[in-house]
């Protein structure tokens, strides 16, 4: 046909066939690729997927361990675990958090202390995290919430174990409390085996006995469905429970040592001579350890914080006070033991003493003096001078040397955190920390125990039982015995003694006569707590608050009562056979013999008396 272009028909198959042998061979590669991938994925990583998907099907949860209960000595129960229900959320499946707390809010009431804790957690805490908005909420409230549950996606009640502390203020510096794990926390535990767990001890015995108390975590390997619920468990390693203490305290006794320091503040300490055994260890005022549990308000905390008593500072431990004259019978036997005087020396005081060649007067707490004076006297009636020309004639090197037998300026080892030391001067601390030499004058002061001298209660209270045991220097221990409650198995926690080299025993016997004499003489500065029932041996002690002018006076009813003396007394009882030793110091109290005397009148009568501590001596009447 005329004007038409015949088709090449063997061309156009041929090309059809290239093109068709070019897509099958595009098909081809591409098979090729997903059949390769396949092999990859099903033969080559099958141990990969397979535990993935294993994962997906089987979760690891952690059961976190019981926490051990606290007791004291007598059975009382110091700190146990509460069932409680919370009302929590987790924000990832919650949506709008603030109005979920808004919604939540018209069915449970929420207080603005709960939506601040809840904020400060979340920022704490992971999304994914079940965090509580209201604590401990009541089973009509546990009610209204169930019913109304499913308008609130990601909230939910759980059973949680509260830590309690029964007694409360009493015996919160000793036994502490438990708080939520902070980043600083995990810096001190094992992170494994806190999974799940949620506090950790912070302070107390609740902080020294972490790792005791929490016990080891456990785990369950469980089947969950395509929504993470549980069908079934397949295999369970249960946790180990933390261990009980039993403690050398007596609650009943904190009470009555709390109770007898009235209005004043201040600290007590009791030890058992025999074995360093502490019966109470008291720091006034205290503060209830139940608002730390689970995040304190930041309003309750500012007034903690911000009391001028300072509620939240342990006095006992922490504390550290000139300890005045009460530090004279330790001088005293320094004095003996190293062989500047003997029990016949005699001074004649007459109110003041002076540095050879110097013209500074360094004044007794009597103007007039006590006259011809020894060391049973001196210690009785608390002369100054027969101490500050013993501190001078002993030079501070061996004073601070011999002191230090005593564990003045050092931890006494007591089984609590934070312990301080004190201070027990010498040349080389006086060099290190203001980088000066050391003066004779100073010396003069510290045999009265004051300038630099520091010590803490606790310190007073273990050297004082180990002047009452004649050398043997236990440290303090509060906790008796740990318990494994699964197994019934009791384990006595061991004493630690530090032996006082002892020279001449007639030298501690000494020093133990003239203690008696200040309670048991005429003249002793703390005749007014003698009892017919044992006889007390103990030393009064005055520690400045500020220093007096050469030829000023101290005028008590003058000055305001937080810059009056600090009143201290050590004392041990009864004198044959000790078996308590205390410590007491009353901020601005004023007179040892007056205001902190008494104190520990009352609390070795709680001790020997009341609860039956007095021991029989040979021929009594049966």
């Amino acid at each position: 046909m005329k004007g038409r272009e015949l088709k090449d028909y063997r061309r156009e198959s041929r090309l059809f066939i290239r093109r068709a042998l070019a897509a099958a061979l595009l098909v081809l590669l591409a098979l090729s690729a997903i059949l390769a991938r396949l092999f990859y994925l099903q033969v080559m990583r099958h141990d990969h997927f397979t535990t993935l998907a294993h994962d997906n099907r089987v979760k690891l949860l952690p059961l976190p361990p019981t926490r051990g209960l606290i007791y004291d000595r007598s059975g009382r129960l110091l700190a146990y675990n509460r069932p409680s229900f919370n009302l929590e959320i987790v924000p990832e499946k919650a949506g709008n958090l603030k109005q979920t707390i808004e919604r939540l809010s018209r069915v449970i009431p929420i207080l603005d202390s709960d939506r601040e804790r809840f904020e400060r957690l979340r920022r704490q805490r992971r999304r994914f995290d079940s965090i509580p908005v209201k604590l401990g909420i009541s089973s009509r409230e546990a009610a209204l919430f169930a019913v109304n549950q499913h308008k609130f996606p990601g909230v939910s009640i759980r059973a949680r174990l509260t830590r309690t502390y029964p007694l409360g203020a009493p015996l919160a510096h000793v036994v502490g409390y438990v708080g939520r794990i902070s980043r600083k926390d995990l810096q001190r535990i094992d992170p494994s085996n806190y999974a799940g767990t949620t506090h950790v001890g912070k302070t107390g015995i609740e902080r020294a006995y972490e790792s005791v108390l929490h016990g080891h975590v456990g785990y369950q390997q469980v089947e969950v469905n395509a929504q993470g619920k549980t069908v079934r468990v397949l295999k369970e390693i249960p946790p180990q429970p933390g261990r009980t203490l039993i403690l050398n305290l007596d609650s009943s006794l904190q009470q009555v040592a709390l109770d007898a320091f009235g209005d004043h503040n201040g600290a007590a300490v009791a030890i058992d001579p025999r074995n360093g055994a502490v019966l109470a260890l008291v720091s006034k005022p205290g503060f209830d350890p139940n608002l730390f549990v689970d995040g304190i308000s930041s309003r309750d905390y500012r007034s903690l914080r911000n009391d001028p008593n300072k509620p939240l500072f342990n006095r006992a431990l922490k504390g550290v006070y000139p300890p005045g004259s009460t530090v004279k019978p330790f001088m005293g036997l320094a004095g003996l033991e190293l062989g500047v005087i003997t029990t016949s020396t005699k001074l004649n005081c007459r109110g003041y003493f002076q540095l050879p060649g110097r013209e500074h007067k360094y004044r007794d707490w009597k103007k007039v003096g006590h006259g011809i004076t020894d060391l049973d006297k001196a210690i009785t009636q608390s002369c100054d001078v027969f101490f500050y020309r013993l501190a001078h004639q002993t030079g501070i090197d061996r004073l601070q040397s011999f002191l230090a037998n005593f564990r003045f300026g050092e931890h006494t080892g007591i089984d609590l955190v934070g312990e301080r030391r004190g201070i027990r001067p010498s040349r080389e601390w006086k060099r290190k920390r203001y980088h000066q030499i050391w003066f004779p004058g100073e010396t003069v002061i510290i045999g009265i125990g004051q300038g630099s001298f520091q010590a803490t209660p606790l310190q007073l209270a273990a050297a004082t039982a180990a002047l009452a045991n004649g050398g043997h220097y236990y440290e303090p221990r509060l906790v008796r015995e740990l318990v494994d409650e699964a197994s019934g198995k009791h384990t006595p926690v061991p004493t630690v003694e530090h032996p006082i080299p002892v020279g001449d025993p007639a030298n501690w016997k000494a020093i133990q006569q003239a203690m008696l004499h200040v309670v048991e003489g005429a003249h002793g500065t703390a005749r007014r707590i003698r009892t017919p029932r044992y006889r007390i041996a103990g030393k009064t002690g005055t520690a400045q608050v500020f220093s007096v002018a050469q030829d000023a006076e101290y005028k008590e009813n003058e000055v305001s009562k937080q810059m009056r003396d600090h009143a201290l007394f050590i004392a041990y009882a009864p004198v044959e056979a000790p078996r308590i030793a205390v410590a007491v110091v009353v901020e601005h109290g004023g007179h040892g013999g007056s205001a902190a005397a008494p104190i520990a009148r009352k609390i070795m009568d709680a001790w020997l008396i009341h609860q039956g501590h007095l021991p029989r001596l040979s021929g009594e009447k049966q």
